[in-house]
Parts: C-alpha cells; structure tokens; sequence
C-alpha cells in the first residue's frame, strides 16, 4: 500500500510538461512506428538499403577482408570499435531465432523471475531516491524519472525476419519510466570521423546494458514489474527531457549539463510507485538559436540551420512536433559511405566539453544566459572542436600507462 505524500507537487497537465520540457506538439501529431527509423528503413526500404548500408552493418560483426590504410579506419581500429559493441550484440542475438533483437528491436526479456510479494512503498519520493542510489550503484550517470507517455512510444515494433511491422509488446499499465543516461568517452570523440571513435557508443550501450538489467531485476525482485527497454519500444529523447536530464539541441540530441551531447539513453517502464522529476531548462535553446556550429560541420547538410520547425524531410521524421529536425537519410548514407557511425555534430558541439572544472562551470553558466554570444565567441576561439589525430589518441594512451 502507499500513502498520498501531503507534500507533493500536484502532477502538471500535458500542456504544461509539454511547455516546460520545449516540445510544440501540434494538432496534427501523429505517433512513430519503429518500421520508419532510418536503420530499420536501411533494411526493408529501396530508397534507403544500398551495397554500402549492408556492409556498414556487417563490418560490426563480420572482420574486413582489407583494411583502409587511413589513421583511424585500421585494422586495430575496427578490432577496438567492435570488442566494444560485443556485451550488447550478445543480447541482440540471444533471441533472434524468436524473431527478437533484444535492446535494439525489443525490449529486454532475460530476467529472473520475482517473488509475488510486493515490498511496501510507503513513499514515493523516498522510494524514487532510493532507484536513483541503486541506478548509480549499477554505473549510472544520470537518472531521471516521469511519466508513461504513450505519445513517444511506438505503434509498433519491428520485425527483422520479416520486414515489417509487429505488435508492440509494452503494458499500457506501467505509470512510470526510469531513464537513465550513460557518458560518451570526449577523447575518443574528439576523433570523429572514424571508425576508432565508434568505440565511444559501444562502449555507452554496454554500460547502458548492464544498467537496464540490473536495475530492472531489483525491481522485479521487490515484487514489481519492469521493462527494460535500449533504442527500442520508445523514442527516448521526450522520456529524458521530461525526466529532467537535459534540454533538445539543434542537431536532434539530448544536450545534457553534465556531458553536454556526449550521451547514450535506457528506459525502464515499470508499475514501481515512483514520483516525478520536472523538465529543467538552463539555456541550451537560446544558445542553439545563436549557435550554427553543428549544422555548419555536418558533411552532408543534414541538420538545419534555421528555427525550430515541424518540416518532415522523409518518413523517418515525427509529423506534427515543431522542433529542430535533422534529415536522416543523407547522414545515414554518410555513416554507411565512412563504414563507421558519425559524431561530428557532437564534437564540434560547445558543450561537449568538462563541466568539473571551475572554467567549464563559468562557461556553461555565460552560455545560458545573456552572455550566450560571449561564451559562443570564447567557444569559437579556445574550443574550436578540432579533430584529434586518432593515431595520437593511440599514442597518448599507451604513454599514460
């Protein structure tokens, strides 16, 4: 049984968690089915699926017979990039003789059963501090808690073996949604484009993949239900901005205050009595409105560089949601052409930097206020978001040891 907190905050309506997290959902919304993401379409679309979208997909698995002899696309440079994809591929293909990807596809099914008894939650609130404690304890860098919004979550879910659409599995009847978010390594960020720097997202879902587990199996063992859940089921960008982790950044990603773009986001929808954590705004629209750094590194023009807009570039676009909205079909191609995933926008971004330190602090706070145009400038000339010589990063690492 839980008992009502006296002190809660009443739950803000749908407008109004919708104005504080800066989404403009228009009258002509319409929800996303999973069949329409750029890397599902990469499969079953013509217009998209090409000879080079095949081999960026098995390069990840399948070794190169021959190896680019460009700094950054060697052969150790791969062997790096997919040792740290290998945790997460493990589970994608645990199921896929049931028509399972489990992480990417489908949400995670390789949990022990719970008891029946439920342990009481007299608190909410406490009960919410204590999965945060629990989240860091399995590696988490940010937690964030809001509720099941049904808008985010997909139609339906996609089927690799046959190319199409399936039912979505997730209950309607989990209120709440843990997201957490994992840290990008900035080093091997900085050298973006190449397929070295690829390390940095495998090794952010592996951790994402142990989190989710784990956190999800205690749970479970308190009694509760809980669904895992990685880059499948839900558009996980709105749960992170309504689950207060960060602000929406031009080039479509979750712009955090502690790691700035440089992120990897799991959820968890589960019917643990849980409270609410608010949207939290600290600038990041009004400087990317003055920013163009993004969108004038992007190799192939993807990201725009006007106001935020509800234009649909293809059928890999939300319809009716006016924000930034980046053109996913010629920076997919571009991932495939490089045969490695692309992170320049979040390089070049000026907050991809260290917020530990006093200067990172002091910027941060100019950026997001009225000395935005300052710290844009200081941005500009003392973290011009160079690329670094990945051969150098190799060489740094192996000298600190």
């Amino acid at each position: 049984m839980t008992s009502p907190d006296p002190n809660a905050l009443p739950k803000p309506s749908v407008s109004e968690r919708d104005a504080a997290a800066g989404f403009e959902v228009l009258d002509h919304f319409e929800r996303f089915s999973q069949k329409n993401d750029i890397y599902s379409r990469s499969f079953w679309d013509p217009s998209v699926r090409s000879d080079r979208t095949n081999l960026f997909f098995e390069t990840y698995r399948t070794p190169l017979t021959t190896w680019k002899k460009v700094e950054g696309f060697r052969q150790k440079d791969y062997a790096l990039r997919n040792a740290s994809w290998h945790l997460p591929d493990i589970f994608a293909e645990l199921k896929e003789d049931q028509n399972r990807r489990e992480g990417f596809l489908d949400p995670f099914t390789v949990h022990r059963k719970g008891p029946v008894d439920q342990v009481p939650v007299e608190s909410p609130e406490q009960m919410s501090r204590e999965i945060k404690h629990v989240a860091k304890v399995f590696g988490a860098d940010l937690v964030g808690i809001t509720q099941y919004d049904q808008r985010w979550v997909y139609t339906h879910a996609y089927s690799r073996q046959g190319e199409t659409e399936k039912p979505q599995e997730l209950p309607q009847d989990l209120p709440h949604v843990i997201v957490i978010a994992q840290e990008m390594d900035r080093g091997l960020i900085e050298t973006v484009p190449s397929a070295l720097s690829g390390t940095a997202t495998g090794i952010g879902y592996s951790y994402d993949t142990l989190v989710l587990l784990g956190l999800a199996q205690y749970i479970q063992n308190l009694g509760y239900r809980a669904v895992a859940t990685m880059n499948d089921t839900a558009l996980a960008i709105p749960y992170a901005i309504q689950a207060g982790l960060g602000e929406y950044g031009r080039h479509g990603l979750l712009i955090t205050e502690e790691f700035g773009p440089r992120v990897r986001i799991g959820k968890i929808f589960t019917d643990l009595p849980l409270s609410h954590d608010r949207p939290k705004s600290f600038g990041v629209r009004e400087f990317c409105e003055t920013c163009r750094r993004c969108s004038n590194a992007c190799p192939v023009n993807a990201i725009p560089d006007g106001p935020p807009s509800d234009v649909v570039h293809n059928r890999s676009n939300l319809v009716g949601v006016r924000k930034w909205t980046v053109n996913a079909e010629p920076c997919f191609k571009f991932w495939a052409n490089q045969n490695s995933d692309c992170s320049i926008c979040v390089r070049v971004c000026p907050y991809n930097r260290e917020f530990e330190s006093l200067w990172g602090r002091v910027w941060r706070w100019m950026a997001g206020g009225p000395l935005r145009h300052m710290a844009l400038r200081l941005a500009d000339r003392f973290a011009a978001g160079e690329r670094v010589n990945p051969d150098s990063w190799w060489k740094k690492g192996a000298e600190r040891v």
